[in-house]
């Protein structure tokens, strides 16, 4: 079934198996302290190998950018040793595995910061609440970065990147997407700046073109690529015109030559956020003429149509991978699709309870459903 999700393709220099790609997930279970990937974390991903490429939860690049309890990070010699053991076990399952970097700008919350504030584009505040090892807490206004500042998180970008190559990762994604840092400087409504890095959607992408650049620097561009959500407001970042803002961004991921672009676009009917904006993919896809993954909500069914219809190369699904390890082969097969029956103190807990005991098919299963 759905054939055109089983068709092998190249992204640069990435090779896929098929077009059911597994969207990052942040879940908390690194060990703590350090943001360290451990066994757990190893059996998890090599439960989900068979994914034609599984973006990694996001990952934090320095202190400074990791807000979120339990998330990993990549800038210590310990988190590379422990994303070895996640790397090598994808590989020896034959699968494909980029990593996701992460810095979240002004959703850090100072407690995560010996309390100084967090840094993003403007000195703005995100409505809502953080998440913290004292539990949930206001968001805190964040300080406007300098140009020392915007120097210095490019070279954690760099570094990171360094690492993640060290680590055995097959590539990159730079998360540019959902309110985090990256976002923060692309939309109006949190860059306020005045500088070269506000005011046109031109310069609001220049943070964005300048990380990128480091990240290709390292892994050439066949192996580099970047989420987006260019449609809708997320954790309060929005934008008044999206078509200008994303297409300047698509631009630049078109004359830096990455080897993929992965867009989640939420609908009005969104299961996970939801937005009357209209979806950006068809323009971005006249600008940008790499891979071109789409994200949110899709069922088999509507991603085998959009990849027929050469709306987009493949699509990536999130919470399905959580409670189905096996998602490629119950596509495949017709089987039924696990419902992801936990609710979401499961899916960032720590043990293993939502994490690691979702099955996969039986052979007698597999049997009964082909």
């Amino acid at each position: 079934m759905h054939e055109s999700l089983f068709q092998p393709f190249t992204m640069g220099s990435l090779e896929a198996d098929n077009r059911i790609f597994m969207a990052p997930l942040t879940r908390g279970r690194s060990t703590q302290p350090g943001s360290i990937p451990n066994d757990m974390m190893t059996t998890y991903y090599r439960q989900r190998a068979s994914a034609g490429l599984i973006i990694t939860e996001a990952t934090g690049i320095s202190v400074e950018g990791l807000g979120w309890p339990a998330a990993p990070g990549i800038w210590s010699d310990e988190q590379v040793e422990g994303w070895k053991q996640v790397t090598s076990a994808v590989h020896e399952e034959g699968g494909l595995i980029v990593l996701q970097m992460w810095h979240m700008g002004r959703l850090v919350h100072p407690l995560f910061l010996g309390g100084n504030p967090p840094v993003s584009a403007s000195a703005t505040k995100a409505p809502g609440h953080a998440h913290t090892f004292e539990g949930r807490k206001d968001y805190e206004q964040a300080r406007e970065a300098t140009k020392e500042d915007i120097a210095r998180i490019v070279e954690d970008y760099r570094h990171a990147a360094e690492n993640a190559k060290k680590a055995g990762f097959d590539g990159v994604q730079l998360h540019g997407a959902n309110g985090y840092l990256v976002d923060q400087f692309l939309r109006d409504s949190t860059n306020l700046r005045t500088d070269e890095y506000g005011g046109s959607a031109e310069n609001r992408t220049r943070f964005l073109r300048e990380v990128l650049t480091a990240l290709v620097d390292v892994w050439g561009a066949d192996r580099v690529g970047v989420r987006l959500s260019p449609n809708g407001e997320t954790q309060g970042c929005d934008d008044s015109d999206p078509a200008t803002t994303f297409g300047a961004a698509a631009k630049v991921v078109e004359e830096l030559g990455l080897a993929f672009l992965e867009l989640r676009e939420p609908g009005p009917d969104g299961t996970f956020g939801s937005t009357d904006v209209p979806k950006q993919s068809p323009l971005i896809r006249k600008i940008y003429s790499g891979a071109l993954i789409l994200n949110s909500d899709y069922s088999p069914e509507e991603a085998t149509a959009d990849i027929d219809a050469g709306r987009a190369d493949a699509v990536s699904w999130g919470r399905d991978f959580i409670s189905n390890p096996d998602l490629p082969t119950r596509f495949r097969i017709g089987a039924e699709i696990s419902p992801n029956v936990n609710v979401p103190h499961s899916w960032y807990g720590r043990g293993p309870e939502g994490y690691v005991d979702y099955p996969a098919l039986s052979e007698a299963e597999r049997t009964a459903a082909e």
